[in-house]
């Protein structure tokens, strides 16, 4: 039997609808239903591109039990959808991790395949990654990537000699090229965008700087109007008048992620990613060096902060909904539509999460 939500209006492709919605058998079958006034608002479940871990699990050495610990702690902060993110490690680390991930279209959050962040990056803009497991364009280490498991994202560094090879054979097998800790010109990310790349890695962090008459890769995402840009909103990794230039730049192509580590979303205290031991201060992850390494942020902070920052709340929470989904191509992610999975997010009058719905089934707080 279809049974209803009980709110007082839906986000519906960027704009509130007042209704109530309908679900049965895990799926929408209405919305903007009158009758018996509802509380809150349902908004599609946040979609997360670059998860390194949470809940106290890495995934680069999780298994499935592991998986379905880090999902249901997902599922509190509002992500029903979700990419584990693989940082740059040692070849047998990962393939062994890629094995670990679940392929079961059943799991909830569901998983959408793989982000692997690396191993072609620049020298130069390594940020916290293993500088001896970083390579230079290699197309049979990529080909045994690619056959490990379901990449759905890779993030390289363009202006490396071959990374244009590795472009052409992502892209004919479906993975979406992102750029990032790179260290290229506003010609080469030009050039990479050109060839098919969609995306940049949390914008301004572990990238050539923009200056004014060097704008680099930040530059030329931000000049364009076909290129997606994730930004880590979690007052840390960019100061609040940056973020603000970011959304007013792109706009419905400024895509929130988490990059969260295994500590999210607790707060100080030791941590780790793969082999690096990482130490929470105040909010603030670093490696031993001092160098920021990922965050705890969640992504209902993450669209708190960028409604606080001056978006309407529409805006803000379709960069963690459309925005996303944009940049993976795919029209039936992150909305609420006829049809869709009934995977859903009340939120009330302040942003905070009142229920997540998942599949049609209330899951986050049971």
């Amino acid at each position: 039997m279809p049974g209803r939500l009980g709110v007082e209006a839906a986000l519906v492709d960027g704009v509130l609808v007042a209704g109530d919605v309908e679900i049965a058998d895990g799926r929408i079958t209405a919305f903007g239903l009158g009758g018996k006034r509802g509380r809150g608002f349902a908004v599609p479940g946040f979609v997360d591109l670059q998860v390194n871990g949470f809940g106290g699990v890495d995934f680069l050495d999780a298994d499935a039990a592991a998986y379905r610990r880090a999902g249901d702690a997902l599922l509190e902060t509002g992500v029903t959808a979700y990419l584990p993110t693989l940082i740059t490690s040692p070849e047998e680390q990962v393939l062994a991790a890629m094995r670990e991930v679940p392929v079961d279209d059943a799991a909830r959050p569901r998983i959408l395949g793989m982000h692997l962040e690396g191993p072609f990056l620049s020298p130069n803009r390594l940020g916290t990654h293993e500088a001896s497991s970083r390579r230079d364009p290699d197309l049979p280490l990529l080909e045994r990537l690619l056959d490990a498991g379901p990449v759905r994202v890779m993030t390289l560094a363009p202006e490396l000699a071959g990374a244009g090879a590795l472009v052409d054979v992502l892209l004919a097998r479906g993975v979406v090229v992102s750029l990032g800790h790179t260290d290229a010109t506003v010609a080469q990310a030009n050039a990479a965008f050109d060839a098919g790349a969609r995306g940049v890695t949390h914008l301004f962090n572990a990238m050539r700087p923009l200056l004014h008459r060097d704008p680099g890769i930040v530059g030329a995402a931000l000049a364009r109007d076909d290129v997606y840009v994730s930004i880590i909103l979690d007052g840390i990794h960019l100061a609040p008048e940056t973020a603000r230039t970011v959304w007013k730049a792109a706009r419905e192509r400024t895509v929130l992620v988490s990059d969260a580590i295994a500590a999210a979303p607790r707060n100080d205290g030791p941590s780790t990613l793969g082999e690096l031991d990482l130490q929470v201060h105040e909010g603030a992850v670093r490696g031993p060096d001092g160098v920021l390494a990922g965050s705890v942020l969640t992504m209902i902070e993450a669209v708190r902060n960028l409604h606080e920052l001056g978006a309407p709340i529409e805006d803000a929470v379709g960069a963690a909904t459309l925005a996303p989904a944009g940049l993976l191509g795919d029209p039936e992610l992150g909305r609420i539509d006829v049809g869709l999975p009934a995977d859903l997010v009340v939120l009330n009058d302040r942003i905070e999460i009142e229920r997540v719905v998942v599949a049609g089934v209330d899951r986050a707080f049971a």
